[in-house]
């Protein structure tokens, strides 16, 4: 009996060894045999100005508030930016967990902006790996400001529209790091600057870090096509963190651009990061359900 119980003993670790092995090896090929979505490429629709991939859920509301401050380097007298503001309010709804639409107004040139987001693309792995998100993003926004001169010519309706076109294509390597570029077409009826062309290709490059469950550091920047001697712009750059308290997600940020939509911040910024034109700011967002499932 002795050595019946001493051969059980013995016998026991290899035997749940074996066992674990089987499970874990059934498991592998459950999820080879399963294509799994990838979620949360990044934590909100924006990387900093620029959108991401990602889209409000079908029956949510976003609402965000998107503010900027002065620049830094204009000094103790304006408190170093801080006595001065720029605020876009936006209502951000998923008509389907692909397609959102979105609506919002900046004090920046009193402008309107309206937009609509797809998801082509979804990345997946498993049985079948599709390597990249797609999104697809459309907008177009309307400026309403007065002319500030008698001499300035009033804008009819139509030249205060501009169009922006965007393919998000964004691939999350692990679960802390995120990356995205985005392809730009802005078209402006009437360009802010005489000589400007109406047409402007831009590429946008972006990414997400993140360093612990509920913060993350981004960054992105904004290359635009066109040569630039004898205009005040500058292609746009943004450094920030993501801070998720659970409900909201506080965006906080350094960037040269002051305006938020996108005919602003890659067709018009005219900070330079080298000359200290550096805008403090930050997004908050929170999320609204009106999904009757789940309220239950």
């Amino acid at each position: 009996m002795k050595a019946l119980r001493l051969a059980i003993f013995l016998l026991f670790p290899f035997t749940a060894l074996h066992a674990q092995n089987d499970l874990l090896g059934e498991l592998n090929k459950l999820d080879s045999n399963t294509t799994v979505p990838v979620e949360a490429t990044f934590k909100s629709t924006r990387i900093i100005n620029g959108h991401t991939v990602e889209t409000v859920k079908k029956n949510h509301m976003d609402f965000r508030i998107s503010h900027r401050f002065g620049r830094l380097n204009s000094g103790s007298y304006q408190l170093y930016g801080l006595d001065q503001a720029t605020l876009r309010l936006g209502f951000e709804y998923g008509l389907t967990d692909d397609l959102m639409i979105g609506v919002g107004r900046s004090t920046e040139q009193k402008a309107f902006d309206f937009f609509a987001k797809y998801r082509l693309i979804k990345q997946t792995t498993g049985s079948k790996v599709i390597p990249v998100s797609v999104t697809l993003f459309a907008s177009s926004a309307v400026r309403t400001l007065r002319p500030l001169t008698e001499e300035e010519i009033p804008r009819t309706f139509q030249n205060k529209l501009t169009y922006v076109y965007q393919a998000l294509i964004a691939r999350k390597f692990s679960e802390k790091l995120s990356l995205q570029i985005t392809p730009t077409y802005l078209y402006r009826n009437l360009p802010e600057l005489a000589g400007e062309e109406r047409g402007l290709f831009s590429l946008g490059l972006g990414g997400r870090l993140k360093i612990s469950k509920r913060v993350s550091v981004n960054a992105e920047y904004f290359w635009t096509a066109r040569d630039n001697s004898g205009l005040p712009y500058h292609d746009s750059m943004a450094l920030g963190v993501d801070i998720d308290t659970g409900g909201h997600v506080f965006q906080l940020h350094f960037t040269n651009s002051l305006g938020m939509i996108e005919k602003q911040f890659i067709g018009e910024t005219t900070g330079s990061w080298g000359k200290g034109d550096i805008h403090y700011g930050f997004n908050i967002s929170r999320t609204f359900s009106f999904d009757k499932r789940s309220k239950r």
